[in-house]
């Protein structure tokens, strides 16, 4: 706020009025310069002897999105390194920011949500108001997102594909590192899988996650061909990734925020996946699908972003797929970051959800 005041103004003749505009305007140019950028940034690149790139870009915020999303890429986030927190703090932050976001979605996706247990396995079962009668077999099973160790979609990721499917919606709250490493939580994906085959045909069974749920869902789906049970009706795979052995090219360039937020240095998969991962060899055909045999998989879908950080491994999966004969469809949306359907008020949310809702609804039951 300028410094001005009538009592100021008051006292002064038309010369002293002249100069103390100048004075302000002097002031208000300080204040605009403070706000720009200190450099001018320009493009730059260097490629080091081993090919590694050394760049400078600069990236406008582009019109193909909508209005809202373009705020959100607007919004300024810290590069800096976050406070440590412990495990118990993450989960009970992440879980306060879930119940909300999850309130919110059930306002725009109106369901049913209650608390159930299946072989053992704590779990969320999203329900329809309605459900027409040639849905009434068909099930979702969906595996929540949260790099393993919090949950960040048993509501967000459930609630709106159930409203937009017509169909019930298990999101299975499976065990989580640091203290249950993998194959805790396919085991429990497992458990409920085989025991929801008991009351439905495997094609009127789908599955789907996001982020580390992508991953669970290319690993139980490679589980369920190593035990020989049944294949579902359809997955999804969304920003997720099929391999453990090397992290991908975007997850150098994007943080979860894209291009603003604290960035670690590009090495292979660390933090809260390497402690998912653990001692298993990160090539081991279920923890890294990549590696399994994936032919005779069910139809996929794959869904990505321009800034996701798991851009690289969602589309290098999507690939394998196709190569091992796999329906495989593959949807990118420009310039958005990790998992952004989270956000359930962006336009491209409500998109990425009915994109989503559609595909599994129309694959489960025709599988033979």
């Amino acid at each position: 706020m300028l410094p001005w005041s009538a009592d100021t103004e008051a006292g002064m003749d038309r010369s002293g009025k002249l100069l103390a505009l100048v004075a302000l305007l002097g002031l208000a140019a300080q204040v605009v310069a403070q706000q720009a950028p200190v450099d001018v940034v320009k493009d730059s690149s260097r490629i080091g002897p081993d090919g590694t790139a050394y760049v400078t870009r600069v990236v406008p915020v582009p019109k193909t999105i909508s209005p809202e999303a373009q705020k959100m890429l607007a919004r300024v986030v810290s590069d800096a390194a976050g406070p440590a927190a412990t495990v118990e703090q993450e989960r009970a932050g992440i879980d306060a920011w879930q119940a909300r976001a999850g309130e919110q979605s059930k306002k725009m996706y109106p369901v049913d949500v209650s608390a159930a247990t299946i072989a053992g396995v704590p779990v969320r079962v999203v329900t329809p108001l309605t459900i027409v009668r040639e849905k009434r077999d068909l099930v979702l099973i969906n595996l929540h997102g949260g790099g393993f160790k919090v949950d960040s979609g048993s509501l967000t990721e459930s609630i709106p594909i159930a409203n937009l499917s017509g169909i019930k919606v298990i999101s299975v709250l499976y065990r989580m590192a640091p203290e249950h490493p993998f194959p805790a939580a396919v085991d429990d994906a497992i458990a409920v899988y085989k025991e929801t085959l008991k009351t439905h045909k495997p094609k009127n069974i789908g599955i789907y996650g996001t982020s580390a749920g992508a991953f669970l869902t290319a690993e139980v789906t490679a589980k369920i061909k190593q035990l020989g049970l049944p294949m579902p009706g359809a997955t999804g795979v969304f920003s997720g990734a099929g391999d453990f052995s090397v992290a991908g090219d975007s997850i150098a360039m994007y943080s979860l925020n894209g291009l603003s937020g604290h960035l670690d240095a590009p090495t292979q998969y660390h933090g809260d996946l390497g402690a998912y991962a653990g001692s298993t060899d990160p090539k081991d055909p279920v923890l890294s699908p990549i590696y399994s045999d994936l032919h005779g998989l069910p139809p996929t879908l794959f869904i990505t972003s321009g800034r996701d950080l798991m851009l690289s491994g969602t589309t290098v999966l999507h690939r394998a797929y196709l190569r091992a004969g796999v329906d495989a469809q593959l949807v990118v949306f420009d310039a958005l970051p990790h998992a952004f359907w989270n956000n359930p008020e962006l336009p491209e949310s409500k998109e990425a959800d009915a994109i989503m809702a559609k595909f599994l609804a129309e694959h489960l039951g025709s599988r033979k």
